[in-house]
């Protein structure tokens, strides 16, 4: 597996102290960049990569080193500089950890893994020109076939850092599947789950004791024609790993929301308040910050999160957003420039112990605002039981179930009242309302078939307005 490392350090890690680092296997192994200069590369007398190193990070964001590393920094912002070491070769990794080590110890942080770090010189006696060289340029992708980019990760929790996000994005304009292979005892974070939820993108968990299966679906999967793919019979069916199979019930829960917004494309706009309105209602606090990648490095700041937008448009923003270190909460937004305007899709989650109660009395409230401030088109509520962290086991969870579902008040008027399902509750002016129906408490499957019938006027009504 590779070995990430990471330098946590109060201090901007200047060029000396990265090059006293990046000399850690001494001075016969060169040095180069890639990406622009935004990665720099511990190379072997050949010029291929044993380490590469990625610019330091500043996370300003409270608790996110303990939410990624279980490893809380003292109060403060604190640079995050994270080296990747070369699955092909063994010394690799303890280079990684010489150079993490090196920076640590001048700029008095620390290291993580805490028992990767050393000072050591680490000589290389493999012969390096004996592996072939790496046919993906991605720092991150271990091995590239036509089909696929396979990443292989050994840290506990799997996050969308920018050397994820960079090796999804290349891999997606290649037309090329993104496979990230990990231990069992590995968890996704709520970004990475959703990156990895849709085919030929797969999460592959390699047991010893149990072969390889996917880490979402289960399905028992073997390496064929240069991808993970799954095993399937002489009837064309797959099977499902029994280490995967449902663990017990904890009485933990996770409230998630999935809500689209749709404003007019004018100079003024401000994104990001629906996502603001949102975590208000439900913890209190607006999001304590924000970024394009894990960490979440950036205070939040609707402006900064526009200008960001703007400046990409009309390619569309992928976006992270986390709450306080008090309440597990972690939302992804997407923003897209359309025909009818610029839409936000957001994906909300909320997590709870055992004894917390989610706030479903704050849905309601919510809604309403969303629809009066913030051009709300859609927003559906579901609890699930899950993982109060809000990280993902490579074990079976139980589906979502729905607990109400909003139609703004333009889409009402553009799709018509749906002539079934549930009685709504009106939202907002009387002539023109939101319509806010209730589906239950999150307990009940049948709430799916309710739920059913809505959306099933929603499509029929925008195939008929469709040109």
């Amino acid at each position: 597996m590779t070995k990430d490392v990471i330098a946590l350090t109060p201090r901007m890690p200047d060029l000396p102290t990265l090059l006293a680092g990046l000399y850690a296997g001494g001075p016969d192994l060169g040095v180069s960049t890639t990406a622009d200069g935004a990665v720099v590369q511990l190379c072997a007398p050949d010029g291929r990569p044993l380490v590469s190193v990625e610019a330091p990070i500043l996370v300003q964001v409270p608790g996110e080193t303990g939410r990624l590393l279980g490893h809380p920094v003292a109060d403060g912002p604190v640079w995050w500089t994270e080296a990747r070491a070369s699955a092909a070769v063994p010394e690799a990794g303890r280079l990684a950890g010489s150079f993490a080590g090196r920076l640590a110890t001048v700029l008095d942080g620390t290291v993580w893994p805490p028992e990767a770090a050393t000072t050591d010189v680490v000589p290389v006696t493999t012969d390096v020109s004996a592996i072939p060289v790496p046919a993906a340029s991605a720092p991150a992708v271990d091995v590239l076939t036509d089909s696929t980019a396979v990443v292989m990760q050994d840290r506990p929790l799997v996050a969308m850092t920018s050397w994820l996000s960079d090796a999804l994005r290349t891999a997606t304009a290649a037309g090329q599947a993104l496979q990230i292979v990990t231990p069992p005892t590995a968890r996704l974070t709520l970004p990475s789950r959703l990156a990895l939820r849709g085919l030929p993108n797969r999460w592959v968990v390699q047991d010893p004791e149990h072969g390889y299966y996917d880490g979402l679906s289960g399905a028992v999967l073997h390496w064929k024609d240069g991808t993970f793919t799954p095993v399937r019979d002489t009837a064309g069916t797959t099977s499902v790993a029994e280490v995967f199979k449902a663990s017990p019930e904890t009485g933990e829960r996770q409230l998630l929301l999935t809500l689209r917004t749709r404003h007019p494309a004018d100079a003024d706009l401000v994104l990001g308040g629906a996502l603001e309105a949102a975590f208000r209602h439900l913890t209190g606090s607006p999001p304590a910050g924000w970024s394009t990648a894990e960490p979440v490095n950036l205070p939040w700041s609707t402006r900064r999160l526009t200008d960001l937008a703007r400046a990409r448009a009309p390619r569309p923003s992928w976006l992270i957003a986390v709450g306080q270190p008090d309440r597990p909460a972690l939302a992804t937004l997407r923003v897209l420039r359309t025909a009818a305007g610029v839409e936000e899709d957001i994906t909300l989650a909320l997590g709870y112990a055992e004894h917390e109660t989610p706030p479903l009395h704050a849905i309601e409230p919510l809604a309403a605002e969303l629809d009066a401030a913030h051009g709300l088109v859609t927003l559906l509520t579901a609890l699930r039981s899950a993982r109060g962290d809000l990280t993902v086991p490579a074990r079976l969870e139980p589906p979502p179930l729905p607990v109400s579902f909003t139609l703004g008040h333009d889409e009402v008027r553009r799709t018509g009242r749906p002539p079934h399902g549930p009685a709504p509750v009106p939202l907002g002016v009387p002539a023109e309302p939101a319509l806010h129906y209730p589906l239950g408490d999150g307990t009940d499957p049948r709430a799916w078939s309710t739920f059913g019938l809505l959306t099933q006027h929603l499509r029929a009504s925008r195939s008929a307005v469709r040109p």
